[in-house]
């Protein structure tokens, strides 16, 4: 007797059903990892938790990237255009509200609506100093994309921010590079 594929079961589901599941899913994925990270915070502190959140973003960014430009056919070394495309596809964008803006060789993202920040002004928490880890995140997930880009994070907490995003990311490509 064969096992069913889940795949098969997704068939049967409308278009509708199927964007609120990946939103559940990325929701899912984002609750575990803050999970994770509240668990590590309260067994040592907060410098640890995000020593040890570093170093899972550094390996699991590029996993998530390298599938991205799979499922996509995005090629890699494809410039500020392939780096565009990959970042409509992270998990990040199924949960938080965001703006890709690409002004001729620039490119930028905006975080407008972060669930973590959001979470943690709702319970009266500061804002959650995610920019250690951010700069392992797009640093590592641009590479792998294409490592003739560079990053430059133009703000994220701790540092103080507009009331229109949380974090901002600005992508060029290196000197003598087209991108």
């Amino acid at each position: 007797m064969s096992k069913p594929d889940f795949r098969d079961y997704l068939k049967e589901l409308d278009k509708e059903t199927l964007i609120e599941m990946l939103s559940d899913a990325g929701k899912n994925w984002l609750a575990h990892d803050g999970l994770w990270f509240l668990e590590v915070e309260a067994a040592t502190d907060m410098e640890t938790a995000i020593q040890y959140d570093k170093g899972a973003w550094e390996k699991f960014t590029v996993v998530e990237a390298k599938r991205i430009m799979r499922r996509h056919n995005i090629p890699q070394n494809g410039g500020l255009d392939a780096l565009e495309k990959a970042l409509k596809y992270r998990m990040y964008a199924y949960v938080n509200k965001q703006t890709i803006e690409r002004k001729g060789d620039v490119l930028r993202i905006y975080m407008n609506d972060c669930r973590v920040q959001h979470a943690r002004t709702r319970d009266g928490r500061p804002d959650f100093p995610c920019k250690p880890v951010g700069l392992v995140e797009y640093e590592y997930f641009v590479q792998t994309i294409d490592p003739n880009i560079v990053t430059h994070c133009i703000c994220c907490p701790p540092d103080a921010h507009p009331d229109e995003y949380w974090c901002a990311w600005e992508f060029t490509m290196k000197e003598g590079f087209d991108g």
